[in-house]
């Protein structure tokens, strides 16, 4: 599937910040069916049982690709979770390649829902999310300097994603 856009990433958020060494460094596009997608791995690091990733880090980026959903149709539109309702399907390894999915489903003026998922290289289902979040301004959000934070592009020329079967 085409990619239409590479999104930003942030400085030291933990799925997307380029500068958090603990971080997954997660790169985002956005489809040409409208969706957010990630090709990305958890590290040993992301862990809670030997060989499964903790499920706070799997939620983390359910709601980071859910969130991003928005990018899609209000690129410069910030929002905070509200509500994520997650099911967790099968354990989530990491050092393996695993492929996130976002869409937006509701858009209003004061809030937006998406479902989100991920899935393994062959297709099989992980982990999913539905999420709800309100439209905020970065004001009333924190007090650094979004622009600034938000404001990593690295162009890494992908310009399509291979998407494995559904399960």
């Amino acid at each position: 599937m085409k990619v239409v856009r590479k999104q930003n990433n942030s400085k030291m958020c933990i799925i997307c910040g380029m500068e958090n060494e603990l971080g997954v460094k997660a790169p985002f596009y956005e489809m040409e069916d409208g969706s957010v997608r990630t090709v990305f791995q958890y590290r040993p690091e992301h862990q809670s049982y030997p060989e499964r990733v903790h499920g706070g880090m799997i939620t983390c980026m359910l709601d980071e690709l859910a969130g991003r959903a928005i990018w899609t149709v209000e690129p410069d539109m910030l929002a905070v979770t509200t509500k994520i309702e997650v099911r967790f399907r099968k354990p989530v390894p990491y050092n393996e390649q695993l492929i996130g999915t976002a869409k937006l489903v509701a858009n209003s003026r004061r809030g937006f829902s998406a479902v989100a998922k991920i899935t393994d290289a062959a297709g099989k289902l992980l982990a999913d999310a539905d999420v709800t979040y309100l439209k905020m301004p970065a004001k009333l959000i924190c007090n650094a300097d979004m622009e600034e934070e938000l404001d990593y592009h690295i162009d890494d020329g992908v310009k399509d994603i291979e998407l494995p079967p559904e399960e």
